[in-house]
Order: C-alpha cells, then structure tokens, then sequence
C-alpha cells in the first residue's frame, strides 16, 4: 500500500469509528484480523473487532474519532488518533472524555489490518470518565 493509500486508508477507518456501525470499523481487518487494547486479550476475527468497537459506540454515542497522523515504525504503521465523546450509554456519568492515542498496525497482503495494538492512557481516560 501507497503511502497516499495508508492515509486515504487511515482516514475511512476513522470515519468508520465514529458511525455507530461496528462491522464497519471490522470491514478495515482482515477475516481473521485482531485487535488488543492497552495490552488486553486479543480479539480476533471480525465479529470480536466488531464486539470491542460496539463497545466504544455504546458509552460514547456522540463518539468522534479523529485522524491525528500516520507514522511508519518499520513493519508496522502507527495510526494516531483522538477520541472525543460524551458518556453517555448505560449508566453514563455524562462526563465529556477526550483522549488520544495510537494504534501500531500490520497491513496485510490484502491492505487490510492483520494485526492491531492499541494504546491510550488508561488512568487519564478513568478520570475523565469520574469527572475529576
């Protein structure tokens, strides 16, 4: 994949985040791609990035998801990006969250994420959630 295609790439899978349609952030993997977040389990295949992004979707229904910058860390592609929402799902605190993070991608053959790992600052995240 191009660098102009990873960027053109980067930006739908951003778009994607923010549709409240979790198969369309699993479309952006491959059929037995995976997720992890901040070192967790991984979720594999499309149903499971799907489950791990309906998540999100659902404690942030107002849920943008901004793409920061795209940096090549040799075999893998760092996606930034910030996520900004309001709290407001199944037992929401109404608490406005802004954080950012990364996601240190492997595109496969198919130009499709093989492998993700994502990271954020957990303890931030937390304490924008209690509104401290």
């Amino acid at each position: 994949m191009t660098s102009d295609e990873l960027i053109k790439f980067a930006a739908r899978y951003a778009k994607a985040w923010c549709s409240q349609n979790p198969e369309s952030v699993a479309a952006f993997f491959a059929e037995r791609g995976s997720i992890s977040i901040n070192n967790g389990p991984p979720a594999v295949g499309r149903a499971a990035v799907a489950k791990e992004a309906q998540a999100f979707m659902t404690t942030f229904p107002d849920m943008i998801v901004t793409f920061d910058k795209l940096e090549s860390r040799g075999e893998t592609t760092a996606f930034h990006w910030t996520l900004t929402g309001t709290n407001t799902g199944p037992g929401g605190t109404r608490n406005k969250v802004q954080i950012s993070g990364f996601e240190l991608w492997k595109i496969d053959n198919d130009g499709l994420i093989g492998e993700s790992k994502g990271r954020f600052n957990a303890a931030d995240y937390e304490r924008q959630l209690k509104g401290k």
